[in-house]
């Protein structure tokens, strides 16, 4: 009884200061969480977890931006140690605990799911273990490091309330269940909240615009945005999470102001010449050469800059490019193999069309319902 109460108090005063540390983060309430969930919160949020101290998963996955990075202005994200940078804009993690394990799919013909822009995490928990060891992300030199560091933390008593006692004796096992933790709270109402506009839109309780509606009418039809990014639930109900899990190449221009390219040849050893391969990269396979997951449009409008490199400011840039890829002066593609002529490039659209799509795309933000009650 004792024990339990020592550990309860250990607890609360950890989120006291998780508290303190995400007040301006949430425009909404904390959800209700399992034990197993704070847990993973208080690692998620943790900026000890860094070498040295200064950044948690948190930095680059925010929630007011939608759980991506929130300095808009850069392209890549910035790492602790200041001037790395890694080669590629930060997804969010909002939504990602619902992509399918990474496979192959012989009747699509595509592979499916997994984690990161080119899929080399198999799972949610597999992705939390590679921010931490990244040199140009959190910079830490092994999983002991990171073990130990929890270790030494206020909320180590909750992780052996989780795990059990002895459970952070193993650094290697250790790792894996901090890993397990983080997915575990990205996977929480707090994180995928289906509460936007077009939820409530969805469940009969709100109307939308006629513009949005607009929007949403050339979504589903003649933009073939839906093609990749369905609009309506699954089958067992789940809201729509507006990506396929699939990967593609669109044809994106490198980004001359990626700051990966300046690195050091410690971190980038091709220097300007560094070329994103994506999918193909990391299966050594041509037939997959530059094509990048399709992410999730929730908190689309939040969550700016746009692609894997960051190529584009706004909403209206990326519509515009799918529109007129083909037509326009746009600068060559990164990787010129693998570019879906298909579902995009010349689309047709009438500048009204284009301001339609983006007002709707703007109705998949977070918190919609929550701001009305």
């Amino acid at each position: 009884m004792v024990r339990r109460f020592l550990v309860f108090m250990l607890v609360l005063s950890c989120a006291v200061a998780l508290l303190l540390v995400t007040s301006t983060a949430f425009a909404a309430p904390p959800q209700f969480l399992t034990m197993k969930q704070q847990l993973g919160k208080f690692l998620y949020f943790d900026k000890n977890l860094s070498t040295p101290s200064g950044q948690a998963c948190a930095s680059c996955h925010w929630p007011k931006a939608g759980y991506a990075d929130p300095d808009s202005n850069l392209p890549v994200s910035e790492g602790v140690i200041k001037g790395r940078f890694g080669n590629r804009n930060a997804p969010t993690s909002a939504y990602a605990a619902f992509s399918p394990v990474f496979h192959y799919d012989p009747i699509k013909g595509s592979y499916i799911g997994g984690q990161f822009w080119d899929g080399r995490a198999a799972t949610l928990a597999d992705q939390a273990k590679g921010p931490f060891l990244n040199p140009l992300e959190m910079n830490n030199p092994n999983k002991e490091a990171v073990v130990n560091k929890v270790r030494r933390s206020c909320y180590a008593p909750l992780f052996t309330v989780v795990y059990g006692p002895g459970s952070l004796n193993d650094a290697e096992k250790a790792y894996d269940l901090i890993a397990d933790a983080i997915a575990a709270y990205e996977s929480t109402s707090e994180v995928c909240k289906f509460n936007s506009k077009y939820d409530l839109y969805l469940e009969g309780k709100i109307k939308l615009t006629k513009q949005e509606m607009r929007g949403l009418a050339l979504f589903e039809g003649k933009a073939k945005c839906a093609n990749c990014h369905p609009s309506q639930s699954g089958p067992d109900g789940t809201p729509p999470l507006f990506t396929d899990f699939t990967y593609d190449n669109l044809g994106v221009p490198k980004n001359p102001d990626n700051p990966f390219y300046n690195l050091p040849p410690e971190f980038n050893p091709a220097g300007k010449n560094f070329v994103d391969l994506g999918l193909g990269g990391v299966l050594h396979d041509p037939a997959q050469y530059g094509k990048m997951k399709v992410p999730t449009l929730r908190n689309i409008a939040k969550t700016a800059p746009y692609m894997h490199n960051g190529y584009f400011k706004t909403l209206k840039d990326v519509v515009n490019f799918y529109n007129t890829r083909d037509t326009g002066n746009w600068p060559a593609p990164e990787v010129s193999q693998n570019v879906n002529t298909g579902e995009l490039g010349n689309l047709g659209l009438t500048d009204q069309e284009v301001d339609d799509i983006v007002a709707f795309l703007k109705t998949l933000t977070d918190g919609y319902g929550a701001h009305r009650r």
